[in-house]
């Protein structure tokens, strides 16, 4: 989500609704949890997400405009859900083994299209949170370009990571396919989003020293740590990898914990002690 002024003070429904990472939410949702076996709670999920999604925003009147990606996850979660229901054994077992690819794929071209027809999707978010004067501004514009690229990004990686456990591996449930590697790139594209517009209004001139690279690669760096337990647990012949993960995890944390306080403190003209 990209600001590019004075946020309009949304409360917190308006808050929460108006974060592309939530109309993403019922795509990750059901590209992280579909497998043999799932698929038809996994789709209903997202499905249900959608809905809920669309009428909390308008029944409250907190999620401003309807948008692209609120209508594609209506739709595609609905004819998938149809097909579904209808499908013969073979046809829901291929579900269940590519859905999340197509999910994914599906998001890249939404991502993509919405750029082609210069209505990048995070702009309509991003437009709940400015005032309108600034909706033009090339900064403005440029920033949602940026991170739409990175959210298309994202899920290209986690196309192929995917594809790669069901063609390759044979493991649609593969721990580092299926969840790991698709979850930090998630995190990392939110991550992005969150750190990426403080960066634009830094270089604007707004008299505030850009954001620290540290504070948007500290959460990616904290991750490390319940991966490589979850590694311990899953997948114990790697046990070394999970040591070193939990290990490097924890040190990488602090090292930039340290940076971002020294770069706050420099900020403030506070040097720490």
């Amino acid at each position: 989500m990209a600001k590019t002024a004075d946020a309009r003070g949304p409360g917190r429904v308006a808050q929460f609704l108006e974060s592309p990472f939530v109309g993403l939410s019922p795509w990750i949702v059901f590209s992280l949890l579909v497998g043999p076996g799932r698929f038809e709670w996994a789709v209903g999920l997202a499905l249900a997400i959608s809905v809920a999604l669309v009428v909390v925003g308008r029944l409250t009147g907190s999620g401003g405009s309807v948008k692209i990606l609120e209508v594609a996850d209506v739709v595609f979660f609905a004819i998938l859900t149809v097909v579904g229901a209808f499908a013969s054994d073979g046809t829901r077992r291929w579900l269940e083994t590519y859905a999340g690819e197509v999910a994914n794929l599906a998001l890249v071209v939404i991502a993509l299209g919405s750029m082609a027809v210069r209505m990048p999707f995070t702009l309509q978010y991003a437009r709940e949170q400015v005032d309108p004067q600034h909706w033009q501004a090339p900064s403005f514009i440029r920033t949602n370009y940026v991170i739409t690229g990175v959210w298309a990004l994202a899920f290209m990686i986690n196309a192929a990571v995917g594809a790669y456990g069901d063609l390759v591996l044979h493991n649609p449930d593969n721990i580092w396919t299926g969840w790991i590697i698709q979850v930090v790139t998630i995190i990392g594209a939110l991550r992005f989003t969150q750190w990426y517009p403080d960066v634009v209004r830094a270089r604007a001139g707004t008299g505030r020293p850009p954001p620290p690279l540290s504070s948007m690669l500290l959460p990616l760096a904290g991750l490390l740590v319940p991966v490589g337990i979850a590694v311990l647990i899953f997948d114990s012949h790697l046990w070394w990898l999970g040591v070193a993960l939990v290990v490097i995890g924890g040190w990488l944390s602090r090292l930039l914990k340290r940076q971002e306080a020294t770069a706050a403190a420099d900020a403030r003209g506070d040097p720490l002690s």
